[in-house]
């Protein structure tokens, strides 16, 4: 099991040595991994580039993993992105989990990179399938509906290879997982649910004669205070800065309170097959937030 937390825009910014004093504490406090998101504009300009993150994050430390979650692969060509994940892999070998979403909630930020948002789904597929086949390490030609090429070659193959994780709570995104990832990475989902997806997506990877997927991953926001009162405001202020949604919305999908509190609320996921927690703890201070994950995943593990 991988128990991460955020990569906090502290962390991401912060002058070199305090974003180094920061890493040093979330491995010596046992948290697996750190994860980033990916934006290229979202809304007001906002985001930055998941795999630039992934590289400086992984530099800062041997034993860091790090998740993109999730990755607009959509946005980008899969050539220049297999070249960018080999190059990776070879710098940090084993310490990069890839999540792959085909975005969405700002459509002019998929239109603005030239694709039609209506099709972010199908150029997903194709961008998975050069990816992945290109990542082999041989060469490959391939004609598709939005890439076309002859002897695409992108060598050295990553050793290991690099995890793949299908971000989505659609239909299309569990034939997506049992196709191309190692797993499905959920949200904004009940335990109950969460178990079915597990079942389908191993079902679907059976019929396609694949292994089971075995990385299934959450990603949820919590409120940590002692004070559950205080951790709830917290977290509701957090999210609604964020989204401009009510937090009622989320409110039954994300926890707050004490440490063993989120811990107990994340049990049943872990129970339902999860095996990857991106925890994104809002806390009173960065430190805080460090400490009460490495407590839950003490409390899961």
């Amino acid at each position: 099991m991988l128990i991460g937390t955020l990569a906090s825009p502290r962390l991401l910014t912060a002058r070199h040595a305090k974003r180094a004093e920061y890493v040093a504490r979330i491995v010596d406090n046992g948290i697996d991994h750190v994860f980033v998101a990916d934006h290229v504009s979202f809304h007001v300009g906002a985001g930055m580039d998941g795999l630039v993150n992934a590289a400086t994050l992984t530099a800062l430390h041997p034993a860091l993993k790090v998740c993109v979650g999730v990755y607009l692969l959509a946005l980008r060509h899969p050539v220049t992105v297999a070249r960018q994940l080999a190059t990776l892999a070879e710098s940090a070998p084993g310490q990069l989990i890839l999540g792959v979403g085909v975005g969405g909630e700002d459509r002019n930020e998929i239109a603005m990179c030239g694709v039609d948002p209506t099709t972010r789904g199908r150029r997903t597929d194709e961008c998975l399938t050069v990816v992945q086949g290109l990542l082999k390490g041989d060469p490959m030609d391939f004609h598709g509906e939005f890439f076309d090429f002859r002897q695409g070659w992108i060598r050295p193959a990553p050793k290991p290879p690099i995890p793949v994780v299908i971000g989505g709570r659609a239909n299309a995104v569990l034939r997506r997982t049992a196709r191309f990832g190692d797993g499905w990475l959920g949200v904004w989902t009940s335990p109950r649910r969460y178990a079915d997806v597990v079942r389908q997506i191993d079902a679907d990877a059976a019929d396609l004669g694949r292994p089971k997927p075995g990385l299934h991953g959450l990603q949820v926001w919590a409120g940590i205070d002692d004070d559950a009162a205080r951790a709830r405001a917290r977290l509701a202020r957090g999210m609604e800065d964020f989204y401009r949604i009510p937090f009622e919305r989320f409110e039954k999908y994300s926890p707050w309170g004490s440490a063993a509190a989120v811990a107990d609320f994340l049990a049943p996921y872990r129970d339902a097959g999860c095996t990857l927690f991106n925890i994104m703890p809002v806390a009173e201070s960065e430190e805080a937030g460090i400490a009460a994950v490495a407590e839950i995943r003490r409390r899961l593990t």
